[in-house]
């Protein structure tokens, strides 16, 4: 099987900030990934902490689905999810370990569309558009450095 591959990072320094493009990003065992608001407990849902809020992925597949059924076009970043990936399907990924790159992350669940992804981007039409597409929140068990064309494999 050929793995996914890492399109993008984003990271936002504190909640609701607008999200940065970056070409690397250290992940963190268990606390998130150095420089996001989640690693340092300054996220929207930062008070109310799971292992896993520690990372976010989405497929690039599904933000292109958005601007073909809906109009909806979305910057990778926009979608607030730190990866974007290609090629893996990562709702198969809840209760199961992986890696990306170096890293070594279990998948927790679906990344479902809240209202505060509605409000940051100013897009309501977001959230019907992503229910059960909108990524998947994960657990970063080995740290290390994920780089943008990393590979992502089961």
């Amino acid at each position: 099987m050929t793995p996914g591959r890492v399109e993008s990072i984003h990271l936002a320094a504190e909640a609701e900030a607008s999200m940065r493009g970056v070409p690397e990003a250290t992940a963190l065992a268990g606390v998130g990934l150095e420089g996001d608001r989640y690693a340092t407990r300054a996220g929207s849902f930062s008070a109310k902490p799971k292992p896993g809020r520690q990372i976010t992925l989405i497929e690039a597949e599904a933000i292109e689905a958005l601007a073909l059924e809906l109009g909806l076009v979305l910057a990778p970043g926009e979608t607030r999810r730190n990866l974007v990936t290609r090629g893996v399907a990562l709702n198969h990924l809840v209760g199961r370990e992986f890696t990306v790159g170096e890293v070594r992350l279990r998948g927790h669940e679906l990344c479902e569309p809240c209202a505060t992804l509605a409000r940051v981007t100013g897009k309501p039409q977001i959230l019907p558009g992503l229910i059960h597409r909108g990524g998947l929140r994960a657990e970063i068990l080995d740290g290390g450095v994920i780089r943008v064309g990393d590979a992502v494999q089961v």
